[in-house]
């Protein structure tokens, strides 16, 4: 990460303007097409700004010439860049321009916001730094601030200023704050790592416009192996490519560990669809019809026409269809070597796939795994199927597990080879052992399994809280959060839950509520609309409120099926009556006519504690577990004794009560009432 353009104050006010402009200007036709008029006009007027803002500064003895200046910060996020970042001795200054703006709108400022979250959760120079969001509307009239409580690694509300407000309110800011020791080094901080991990909507976007995971790689130091996961499978990639062989690698990892971030990379990353056609298959359609409407929509904004949305199509498509199509077409090679198959232990046996659906005939006779692989053999030359398999993900019937990939392998004669680590081998449920010993079609690679989550931002607890959690352990969950700054909160208030989220998602952040498919009587909470089908997931995921059919409207739930491969920034996970406790620990049911019954069968007793498993996962930073009162009264389908007993139980394992998140004094708590849900 780097400006385009960076200086000390002294050097600011040294300069000439105009050749300072004139090396943005340079910067920008390297990058991008020449700038428009309108693009100088503003770097012109946001030069003068900051020589303003150091020259007072100056004058009134509170630094200024030793300051760092900033200016077109990359971010390297969906090409995402700062006007100025201003770093004094004591402070980081995030500024947004919005030149000839005559009012301070609440879309800016969530922008100006969120810029700077960005450089606290994931540039390391910033954790131990105040962190001050400014907006600066030029032509505004000159607001009032209430001066922020600046505490390091804290993001305060935004602050305002006009054009000739902006240097006084930054002399403010160095008398307001106290000195950091040791003082805030400039151009330490410049050379500080940014390692962003954007959500993977974000990251099909950044990935399209062709970037690398490097790029992305994690914010924690602990995660490297996304890194080292994405360069074994290319490894095994150039491998087969460069024998003609035929292989299937196997890609593993606990949930929210970065599997999709992987596949995804691996089709649209750097170089990978330049020289090999690939494709991004998943079974997950409203995956599929979220990532393409953002590729759509990227298109559009541009201006680049369809053709964004083309290769979408091409890059993200259904398994299903993607099988059934070359079923029918069995005299023709596909058009890809590569292919990644996302959830594939999710992949359908034959009894399944034989099956006919509501709207169409299955054309299909064996398995899932025995299709593709019969497909791809008709490559010339290679072919290599990437296999991303989410451990404890399995959440309907007819999934044929790792066995039936085993067993296809197995059967080829050789044709087909696999490589994978070693957890393949070692599920406790033998359909999820991909062989129940080394076989000579497989080696193994430990450097393919994913074990340290990403998708939480702050904190790498929650993974491992959660197993415990729904695992029966709850001293072992309690010994987690103990010990960690766990992002799990828990409320009894529905409205309670829905105004943490709203205050929580700050910025640009997304918030949203989920649900068990099975949650069959949360309608009489008011809760009874989920999801329906992928346009309605492409609203949720996509569009912002005050569109109602936004996820940040908290109106409409999604469900395992609806979110799975997807995710939110917060959560409110609304606790069904189809998995509560019972005598002997967790109690799955399925609701029927008028009454719960209890599921029996060890398969679907772990559908149902997989997708609280999906659903507990689904957010980058905080979740809201809501579990509702019950009913004291009459409706046997809700008694309040065993929602009490789910509340109890997840206190116990260390989820914490929501007020603690909100109290007096932490940053939540310190933000503004968000403007993204203000009534219109």
């Amino acid at each position: 990460m780097m400006a385009w353009l960076s200086c000390t104050g002294r050097e600011l006010m040294a300069a000439d303007p105009a050749a300072l402009t004139a090396r943005l200007a340079v910067t920008q036709s390297r990058r991008f097409q020449g700038p428009e008029p309108e693009q100088i006009d503003a770097w012109d007027a946001g030069i003068a700004a900051l020589r303003a803002v150091v020259e007072q500064a100056v004058a009134e003895q509170v630094g200024g010439a030793d300051w760092t200046v900033l200016l077109e910060y990359d971010l390297l996020r969906l090409e995402r860049r700062i006007d100025a970042v201003l770093l004094t001795d004591r402070a980081i200054l995030v500024i947004e321009f919005k030149h000839g703006a005559v009012a301070f709108r609440p879309e800016d400022m969530r922008q100006a916001e969120d810029y700077a979250l960005d450089l606290r959760d994931f540039h390391t120079g910033s954790r131990r730094h105040a962190i001050l969001p400014v907006l600066v509307a030029t032509h505004a009239p000159a607001p009032r601030n209430d001066w922020p409580l600046p505490l390091p690694g804290i993001v305060t509300p935004v602050l305002r200023a006009n054009a000739a407000t902006l240097p006084a309110l930054v002399a403010g800011v160095q008398r307001h704050l106290q000195p950091t020791t040791p003082p805030l080094d400039g151009p330490a901080w410049t050379e500080a790592p940014y390692r962003p991990v954007p959500g993977i909507v974000d990251a099909a976007r950044l990935m399209f416009a062709r970037h690398g995971v490097q790029d992305i790689a994690a914010a924690r130091a602990d995660t490297a192996n996304l890194t080292r996961t994405t360069a074994a499978i290319r490894r095994a990639v150039a491998e087969t490519r460069e024998k003609g062989e035929r292989r299937v690698i196997f890609v593993t990892g606990i949930p929210g560990a970065g599997k999709t971030l992987c596949g995804l990379n691996v089709v649209f990353g750097a170089g990978a669809g330049e020289a090999i056609e690939a494709a991004f298959l998943t079974g997950n359609a409203p995956l599929v019809a979220v990532l393409r409407a953002a590729l759509a929509r990227d298109a559009a904004a541009g201006g680049t026409g369809r053709q964004p949305e083309r290769q979408g199509r091409g890059f993200l498509q259904n398994v299903h269809r993607f099988l059934e199509a070359h079923v029918r077409d069995a005299a023709n090679p596909p058009p890809e070597h590569l292919v990644v198959f996302d959830e594939a232990q999710r992949a359908w046996d034959a009894a399944q796939a034989r099956r006919d659906g509501q709207r169409r005939k299955s054309f299909l006779n064996d398995s899932e795994p025995a299709h593709m692989l019969e497909i791809m053999a008709r490559a010339p030359g290679w072919a290599v199927v990437v296999a991303l398999i989410g451990n404890g993900q399995e959440i309907n019937t007819g999934e044929a597990g790792l066995a039936e990939w085993g067993r296809v392998i197995a059967a080829s004669g050789g044709r087909w080879q696999a490589v994978a680590a070693c957890r393949v081998l070692r599920a406790a449920e033998p359909a999820q052992r991909l062989a129940d010993s080394p076989a000579p079609w497989l080696r193994l690679d430990d450097a393919l399994d994913l074990t340290v989550p990403i998708r939480s931002v702050r904190d790498a607890a929650g993974a491992p809280w959660v197993e415990a959690v729904l695992a029966d352990r709850p001293l072992e969950a309690a010994a987690i959060a103990a010990a960690t700054d766990l992002p799990f909160y828990l409320t009894r208030d529905l409205a309670a839950a829905r105004g943490a989220l709203r205050r929580g998602a700050r910025g640009l952040r997304r918030a949203g509520l989920v649900c068990s498919s099975g949650a069959r009587r949360l309608r009489a909470d008011g809760l009874g609309h989920v999801l329906n089908g992928p346009e309605e997931a492409v609203r949720w995921f996509l569009d912002r409120w005050p569109d109602i059919r936004a996820s940040d409207a908290l109106e409409v739930c999604a469900t395992e099926y609806a979110c799975q491969g997807l995710e939110l920034d917060l959560v409110g996970l609304a606790w069904g009556g189809d998995f509560m406790r019972g005598p002997g620990g967790w109690l799955p049911r399925a609701f029927a006519g008028s009454r719960w019954n209890a599921v029996k069968k060890p398969e679907e007793q772990a559908f149902i504690r997989n997708t609280y498993r999906v659903l507990m996962s689904r957010a980058r930073y905080e979740t809201v577990l809501w579990v509702p009162p019950g009913d004291k009264g009459t409706d046997r389908t809700r008694p309040a004794t065993e929602f009490d007993a789910i509340a109890a139980y997840l206190t116990a394992c260390g989820a914490r009560p929501l007020e603690c998140w909100l109290a007096p004094g932490t940053e939540a708590a310190g933000a503004p009432w968000q403007p993204a849900f203000q009534d219109a």
